[in-house]
């Protein structure tokens, strides 16, 4: 199977109960992010710009908890920011594992052989390792030579110890789609479990700071259907851990609905409004953030800022929630899980 059962299971059953309750909007998967500080400067990270003034600040373990409970997603991810210089990152893993959800803990892989000792293999977790291509590129996105070596021998750590690991790449206007062929099989010669990818998006925080660098590493909307056209037959090969309605979409053969919903944001600020990756105020609590942001008024068509978005976590919940279905989708989903 593609997922641990478990997560498959525990992900059907709470869709089921939200569509038998008749809710309207409900998260999938929680971006936590317990601070957004890092150890990298990563080229196309809005993070550490935006939140400049925020960088030191961090949410206690507490809080970080209170937010799992107040959201409810059945998946957390914890991500920043390097969530594994979070002092409290072990307690807060076996303080959600403890709620029965399930991690994946996003990391740039730099500190996972030294802060490894702090977690337990379980089909309930994934270190997701942020990979962006081989070592000339991916160093050169995140500015420091040693980068992929650290995170590959990070990858190796965790898989001999039995932890499951998935890469995240995100595929931006130079990116060689060829070369990601290279890398998948690198990776999986690794034993990776699994692998996302998203192509990047324009963060106002980048596009502020660095307008002119901004504009050559950012795809436009049309450009990421023609690089992920391009990388078809590639992707087939491995085992994606993007769905196959999401990869459909970004090759622009279909159209799919926004549910930034799906994946709400709790930060050092905040409950983010009204995405992951726009930020147009910081709500108290989860309830604000679901029942005042005005949905409806994001998308394309409706906001610039939205027009050249298609990033896993607004559209990979649509693919989840069977938003804009086709017939046979289902079938196709299943697929994709047993295989």
């Amino acid at each position: 199977m593609r997922f641990p059962l478990s997560l498959t299971l525990d992900m059907a059953s709470y869709i089921i109960q939200k569509k038998v309750a008749r809710k309207k909007r409900y998260p999938l998967v929680l971006m936590l992010e317990p601070l957004h500080a890092c150890n990298l400067t990563c080229t196309g990270c809005g993070r550490i710009r935006e939140y400049e003034e925020s960088i030191r600040d961090k949410l206690s373990v507490e809080q970080c908890l209170a937010s799992v409970d107040e959201a409810g997603a059945p998946i957390v991810s914890i991500c920043g920011g390097e969530p594994l210089i979070y002092p409290g990152i072990g307690e807060l893993v076996q303080g959600i594992l403890k709620r029965r959800k399930h991690i994946y803990l996003c990391t740039n892989g730099v500190f996972l052989i030294r802060k490894l000792h702090l977690f337990r293999p379980t089909s309930r977790m994934y270190f997701n390792v942020h990979i962006d291509g081989l070592e000339e590129t991916h160093d050169r996105a995140v500015e420091r030579e040693g980068v992929f070596r650290e995170a590959i021998e990070g990858i190796k750590a965790a898989k001999k110890a039995g932890f499951l690991v998935c890469t995240n790449t995100t595929v931006y206007k130079d990116t060689d789609m060829g070369e990601l062929d290279l890398l998948y099989g690198y990776l999986t010669k690794l034993g990776v479990d699994g692998f996302m990818l998203s192509p990047a998006y324009g963060y106002d925080a980048v596009q502020r700071t660095n307008p002119n660098g901004a504009a050559e590493i950012f795809l436009t909307r049309d450009q990421i259907k023609v690089k992920f056209q391009e990388a078809d037959k590639i992707l087939g090969k491995y085992k994606m851990a993007t769905s196959p309605i999401y990869l459909e979409f970004l090759q622009g053969k279909r159209d799919l609905t926004c549910t930034a919903w799906g994946n709400p944001t709790r930060n050092v600020k905040g409950w983010k409004g009204p995405c992951y990756l726009i930020t147009d105020e910081h709500h108290d609590s989860f309830e604000d953030l679901m029942n005042k942001t005005e949905w409806e008024s994001y998308g394309q068509g409706k906001d610039e800022r939205c027009e050249h978005c298609m990033v896993h976590c607004g559209f990979e919940p649509s693919a989840a929630l069977g938003v804009n279905s086709k017939f046979g989708d289902s079938l196709k989903m299943l697929k994709w899980q047993l295989t």
